[in-house]
């Protein structure tokens, strides 16, 4: 066996001394063969029928305590086996799955070293996935941290910019002319949009770190919420709202209010020139509700619809409508973190329809 850092370690658990013996013999020029009789750390086990009832529940926590990482569990049965021990039907495979692949004694060489082969490559890819996927959540980490400490750094001095810019405006108001009363105000606004944006950063990257437990959660009782939270804006526009009856899914409420203050601000603000027409409904699909919040306003172009739920996305400027480009991320970043989908069917001048997904309570 050479120096290969690719050399797969084996288990033995045969209990018979011969046969265990006869094993190692036939794999020990390709892999790294362990005859220890207690369950250690390896990458595969092969054990027989006859010692499989012995090993059994040590293997199951061994192969629990791997996932998700494949632990992989060969059996060799023999022509004496009087157990009918077999692979699992598909329908009736425990969880992790136990016994991932049987071989028959005698056994033939090549096609058992094929067999151990896939299951070992199987098991180094899915050592691979698994750091890479530590990895990108470290990555993941880090970004959060990052975009909070600086959002949450850059808050003071732009509450100072604004409130000076603010100052000189009220103090020298009649030593400016026209133009620089109109570059001062420019540079307010453009203040007070940073400050806006910085804040909807903060908020954004708080999303996971900040967010309370996913816990029963009365949609009806949330939609409320955002409705009182807009009461306001729904007057002013005589906004008509038609709502069904929502369900009660597995959720954070403060999160899910946010989704539809958003949403429904959304839906108001790009009503056109008519009176918005709103209408909210969910429906059962599976293990999970639909939620959708439909409008008869302005609509988005099809080759917009998947970058409106991206960062700082505008597709109006900020003459025609308020707002910092982060209120639809947002709602991605929240349904994602109650392991749901968004999107947005729209056709221009005839509306949109917004969707979430949320899972049912029973979806266990």
């Amino acid at each position: 066996m050479g120096t290969n850092e690719q050399v797969s370690t084996i288990q033995l658990l045969i209990n018979e001394t011969g046969n265990r013996d006869a094993v190692q013999k036939l794999l020990g020029d390709h892999y790294d063969v362990d005859t220890d009789q207690s369950v250690n750390e390896v990458d595969l086990y092969l054990v027989d029928d006859h010692s499989f009832p012995q090993y059994r529940d040590t293997l199951l926590e061994r192969v629990e305590e791997c996932d998700p990482v494949f632990c992989p569990v060969v059996l060799i049965r023999r022509d004496d086996n009087r157990r009918e021990i077999t692979l699992p039907g598909p329908n009736e495979r425990e969880s992790p799955l136990l016994v991932d692949d049987i071989v028959d004694a005698p056994l033939d060489r090549n096609l058992l070293f094929r067999r151990l082969n896939t299951l070992l490559v199987r098991r180094r890819q899915s050592r691979k996935l698994m750091h890479y996927i530590t990895k990108l959540e470290e990555s993941n980490r880090s970004l959060e941290q990052f975009a909070y400490a600086a959002s949450h750094d850059l808050q003071e001095p732009l509450r100072m910019v604004s409130s000076y810019l603010q100052l000189i405006e009220r103090r020298y108001e009649d030593d400016l002319d026209e133009e620089a009363e109109e570059f001062l105000g420019f540079a307010i606004d453009g203040a007070n949009r940073m400050r806006d944006m910085v804040d909807g950063l903060l908020e954004y990257s708080r999303i996971d770190t900040q967010g309370s437990s996913l816990e029963p959660t009365d949609l009806d009782v949330v939609l409320e919420e955002a409705l009182a939270d807009l009461k306001v804006k729904i007057e002013e526009q005589d906004a008509e709202i038609e709502r069904e009856s929502l369900p009660r899914v597995q959720g954070d409420d403060d999160q899910l209010r946010q989704v539809f203050q958003n949403l429904l601000n959304n839906a108001i603000e790009y009503s056109g020139d008519e009176r918005p027409w709103i209408h909210i409904s969910a429906e059962r699909r599976g293990t999970r509700w639909q939620i959708s919040i439909a409008d008869d306003g302005v609509g988005i172009e099809p080759q917009n619809q998947d970058s409106v739920f991206e960062l700082f996305q505008r597709l109006h400027s900020h003459d025609e409508h308020a707002g910092s480009g982060i209120g639809l991320a947002l709602c991605k970043r929240i349904v994602e973190r109650h392991d749901g989908r968004i999107w947005v069917e729209s056709e221009p001048g005839r509306g949109s329809t917004f969707t979430f997904t949320l899972p049912a309570l029973d979806a266990e």
